[in-house]
C-alpha cells in the first residue's frame, strides 16, 4: 500500500457491524466526528447496477463524493467517471483510468479546464449553448460534443434545469446546426432529470426526446452513437432503484434498440450514500424549560454540523435520522430534543422536534446514509475539524 494511503480494515460477514466499530474506536479521545465507510457497500451497488441495467455503463459522478479511496475502488471495478473540473479529471486520471471512460459533463467549463481535457485526450463533453460551442471550436475543436437538453422530473431532490440544459425542441437543433457549420463533431445527447428523482416516467420522456434528436442529427449527417441519461438514482432505497431501472430498461429497449449506441448514466449518490455512517459525539447539553418551569426541550450540541457533513441538509435537501447507541434506552425517558452543530452560528441546526432518550455529554449519535454530497462540501468553519474517516471492507 503506497505511503499516505488510508488503511482499510477487513471484516467477516455480509454487513459491517457499526456498533462493533464504535466499541473498538476510542471516540472519546477524538475531537472530530467519525465517518465509517463500508467499501463493500459500494461493491454491492456496482453489482446491483450491472444486474438491473446491464446495457448502461455507470459513470460515477465524482462531485458527489471525491474520496480518493472510493474513486480508486470504482476505477478498479471498471466504472466510468463523470467529471466537472480539471481537478476531478486529475483525480480520476491519476488512477490510470483511460480517457474513454470519462465524460467531462460540465456544459460551462473554464478554458484552462478544456485545455487540460484536450491535452489528456478526454474527448467526450457536454454543451448546452452557442457560446460554449464557439469556445470548443477555438480551444478543443476535435472533441466530441454531447448536446445536453433539459428534461426534468416533476419530483426531484435537487432540480438542475434552471442552470443547465437547452430546450430540446428548439435550441438543441440550433446548436447541432451551429456545430455542423463549424465542422465540429456532435456524437450524442445528454440529459439529467434531477438529483434524487422520484418520478419513474421522467426517464422515458427524456429518452424519447433524445431519440428525436438522434434522428435530427442523422439528417445533418452525424453518426450519433452516445447517449448519457444522467443521474437521479437513489442511494438508500434499492426497491425504488429497481423500479426506476425497469422503467429505464423498457424505455431504452423501445427507443434505442440499436446496441451500437453506447448508453451511459451518471450515478453519484447511488454508489456512496449508504456506504457512510457518521458517528457524532455530544459535547454539550442544555435543557429548555417553559414559563412554569417544566422541561420542554433538551438541546444537544454535536461535534459536526451544517458547515461540516450536515451541509447536505442545506444543499442536498436531506432529512437526516439520528440513532443512539444506548443499551438502556428503553428504560430512559424520551424527551423532545433539538440537535445543534458545534459552531457559534444559530443557523447551525441539524434536526429538531425529535424524541430521544435522555442522553449525556459523551454519548454518541449515528446518522446513516451520509456518503452523498457531504464531505466534498464540508469545511472547518469556526475552527471545528471535519470528520475523520475509517474504511472497512468484507473479506
Amino acid at each position: 500500500m503506497p505511503s499516505g494511503t488510508p488503511e482499510i480494515q477487513y471484516y467477516d460477514g455480509d454487513e459491517l457491524n457499526i456498533r462493533r466499530v464504535i466499541e473498538q474506536s476510542d471516540l472519546q479521545a477524538l475531537d472530530q466526528a467519525l465517518n465509517i465507510c463500508d467499501l463493500s457497500s459500494v461493491e454491492r451497488k456496482h453489482r446491483l447496477w450491472q444486474q438491473l441495467l446491464p446495457r448502461i455503463k455507470p459513470y460515477y459522478a465524482v462531485k458527489c463524493n471525491d474520496d480518493p479511496v472510493v474513486v480508486q475502488l470504482l476505477a478498479e471495478l471498471g466504472a466510468g467517471f463523470d467529471c466537472a473540473s480539471k481537478n476531478e479529471l486529475k483525480l480520476v486520471l491519476g488512477f490510470d483510468v483511460s480517457p474513454e471512460r470519462i465524460i467531462f459533463a460540465n456544459p460551462c467549463r473554464p478554458v484552462s479546464h478544456l485545455e487540460y481535457a484536450r491535452d489528456n485526450q478526454v474527448a467526450n463533453g457536454t454543451v448546452d449553448n452557442e457560446f460554449e460551442v464557439y469556445k470548443l471550436h477555438k480551444h478543443y475543436a476535435n472533441s466530441n460534443l454531447i448536446v445536453r437538453f433539459k428534461s426534468e422530473a416533476k419530483e426531484a431532490q435537487c432540480p438542475l434545469g434552471d442552470k443547465f440544459g437547452c430546450d430540446a425542441d428548439v435550441d438543441a437543433a440550433a446548436l447541432m446546426l451551429l456545430a455542423k457549420s463549424l465542422d465540429l463533431k456532435v456524437t450524442g445527447t445528454s440529459f439529467h432529470v434531477g438529483s434524487g428523482c422520484s418520478e419513474l416516467e421522467a426517464y422515458d420522456r427524456a429518452i424519447k426526446k433524445a431519440k428525436n434528436l438522434f434522428k435530427y442529427g442523422g439528417l445533418l449527417g452525424y453518426d450519433m452513437d452516445f447517449l448519457d441519461i444522467g443521474g437521479g438514482f437513489p442511494g438508500s432505497d434499492d426497491e425504488k432503484f429497481a423500479r426506476i431501472a425497469e422503467s429505464v430498461k423498457t424505455s431504452v429497449k423501445r427507443h434505442f434498440p440499436d446496441e451500437r449506441v453506447q448508453i451511459i448514466a451518471e450515478p453519484g449518490r447511488f454508489f456512496v450514500a449508504a456506504a457512510y455512517t457518521l458517528v457524532c459525539k455530544i459535547h454539550a447539553k442544555r435543557e429548555v424549560r417553559n414559563e412554569s418551569g417544566k422541561l420542554d426541550t433538551v438541546m444537544y450540541y454535536l461535534n459536526d454540523g451544517v458547515y461540516g457533513s450536515f451541509n447536505c441538509i442545506l444543499y442536498d435537501h436531506q432529512v437526516v435520522t439520528a440513532e443512539h447507541y444506548l443499551d438502556e434506552a428503553d428504560a430512559l425517558p424520551h424527551l423532545k430534543s433539538l440537535i445543534w452543530g458545534p459552531s457559534c452560528d444559530a443557523f447551525d441546526k441539524i434536526s429538531e422536534n425529535l424524541f430521544l432518550p435522555n442522553m449525556n455529554r459523551g454519548d454518541l449519535l449515528g446518522f446513516r446514509n451520509m456518503g452523498a454530497y457531504t464531505m466534498p462540501i464540508a469545511s472547518p468553519f469556526n475552527g471545528f475539524e471535519v470528520p475523520k474517516t475509517l474504511y472497512f471492507r468484507a473479506i
